[in-house]
């Protein structure tokens, strides 16, 4: 077994040639300005299954965001477009056609597609998926393959009163969704609540991912409601946030809508692709609206036959989904890439261990291999591959950024980024912070200083202390 997993290292190690010019400077300079590349995915967090020859398109469709001062200089580089395809992952059923990818410059310098005409066909039994984005250049040379995060298959919208047992079915606090619109249910009609510089509109074609939260008085109905788990229910102060551009809504009530009613006593736990109106807080009878393009306020009428229900016009039901984004930066400035860029590394977390002398930084995470290397801002660290889940590495020694630790008065956080043998840098989300540790008084240190074998004590305490004393950060 050891010796297959040497056999493998070698051949990964010698497919990737090392590159002499991966220096601290080379990083460091990187560093300050990054020409990246980056992808982003979003998608929604379910799929409703197609049946026969029935095709239910992925709504919202899968969309992909092309960004970084990079592409751009691939690009010149190489005097081609970019084009890519979708599909799902792993299936091997006639359904699985990919969807061509066309993409298009926006106003915010990103480039912009869309997969329309993605579906999971009933004959596909799986009960998750994720999709597979392929990226090319013009000239058909492959750039790498990006995975979506899982989706799960559902068969209809839920019409049960949720339970925590299906929590992943319900929407929560902190989450991001998306709403949609369709007019008299035609798929041809749909609308999706957008921001566009700034303002909201209903969009034919982009959709927005908004994080949706409770507000403080988290019920309009009742002052003794009390949220469970987290979770959004009918009835709850809501507001939306475009996660983009921090655009708020003003706070609204979420209401259950069964056909084209608004419910107002109902307080089950919303979930996912339910029917639902948006009720504005400071004015009651006003709902969110579309109508063409704008985002209006509608003015609703009480039922005639229920107090509890409100009558609603078809631009006031929306249908509520979960979505996930997923996104991929890596830079080629300093490499000589021969191949695909994928599969790509990704962080998920990290654990100090270790003490005395040497600090151990266990990373996990997906796609590792023996060819990479982690580096602390533009220090290169000793890194043992484990697994292609778990990498470790020798934390660097605070004295290689600031000089040495018992002087260092200010926190240094230094980005984490793995690097391939071949110089092709994959940034992540994750620092890592040194702290520094709490100066003794001058009298004390002075006093200190003189004592018998007083550095060999300040030595054993400066190591215990930074053993501890190292802090790991997730940027979002």
């Amino acid at each position: 077994h050891t010796s297959h997993q040497w056999q493998s290292r070698n051949r990964l190690d010698q497919s990737f040639s090392p590159l002499p010019r991966v220096t601290r400077e080379s990083v460091r300079q990187y560093l300050q300005f990054p020409p990246d590349q980056s992808v982003r995915i979003l998608h929604a967090k379910v799929a409703q299954k197609s049946y026969g020859n029935e095709k239910r398109f992925f709504c919202p469709p899968p969309c992909v965001y092309i960004s970084g001062s990079g592409w751009k200089l691939k690009q010149d580089v190489l005097n081609g477009e970019l084009y890519g395809y979708m599909g799902l992952d792993s299936s091997c059923v006639t359904q699985a056609d990919t969807s061509k990818l066309a993409f298009e410059d926006q106003p915010d310098a990103r480039m912009f597609a869309c997969a329309k005409s993605l579906y999971i066909s009933d004959t596909d039994k799986r009960k998750h998926f994720r999709l597979v984005l392929k990226l090319f250049l013009g000239n058909g040379q492959e750039i790498g393959s990006f995975l979506s995060k899982l989706i799960k298959v559902i068969s209809k919208p839920s019409q049960k009163r949720q339970s925590m047992k299906n929590a992943d079915l319900c929407i929560s606090t902190g989450s991001r969704v998306a709403l949609f619109n369709r007019l008299r249910s035609q798929t041809v009609s749909t609308r999706y609540l957008a921001v566009e510089r700034g303002a909201f509109v209903a969009s034919a074609r982009q959709w927005t991912a908004f994080t949706v939260t409770l507000v403080e008085d988290q019920h309009a109905d009742s002052e003794e409601f009390t949220v469970c788990e987290g979770l959004i229910c009918y009835g709850c102060v809501v507001q939306l946030v475009c996660t983009d551009s921090g655009v708020a809504l003003p706070p609204m009530v979420i209401r259950k809508v069964n056909k084209q009613h608004a419910i107002l006593d109902v307080d089950e736990p919303v979930s996912q692709l339910h029917k639902c109106a948006f009720q504005f807080k400071d004015n009651s009878q006003m709902y969110l609206c579309l109508s063409n393009e704008r985002i209006i306020q509608y003015q609703v009428s009480s039922s005639l036959r229920e107090q509890s229900r409100e009558v609603l016009n078809d631009g006031s039901c929306w249908t509520i989904i979960g979505t996930e984004a997923v996104e991929y930066t890596f830079c080629e400035g300093l490499a000589c890439v021969q191949g695909a860029i994928s599969p790509i590394p990704v962080i998920t977390g990290l654990e100090v261990n270790g003490g005395g002398h040497v600090a151990m930084l266990e990373v996990n995470g997906e796609n590792f291999g023996p060819h990479l290397k982690v580096w602390f801002g533009n220090v290169e660290a000793e890194t043992m591959f484990r697994s292609p889940k778990s990498m470790l590495c020798v934390v660097p020694d605070v004295s290689v950024f600031s000089g040495e630790w018992r002087w260092l008065r200010h926190p240094i956080t230094v980005p984490l980024s793995l690097i391939r043998l071949d110089g092709l840098i994959y940034r992540s989300t994750f620092s890592f912070t040194y702290t520094p540790e709490h100066n003794t008084p001058p009298q004390a240190r002075g006093a200190l200083q003189n004592a018998p074998e007083s550095d060999t004590l300040i030595d054993f305490i400066h190591q215990e202390f930074t053993r501890t004393n190292f802090h790991l950060f997730m940027q979002n």
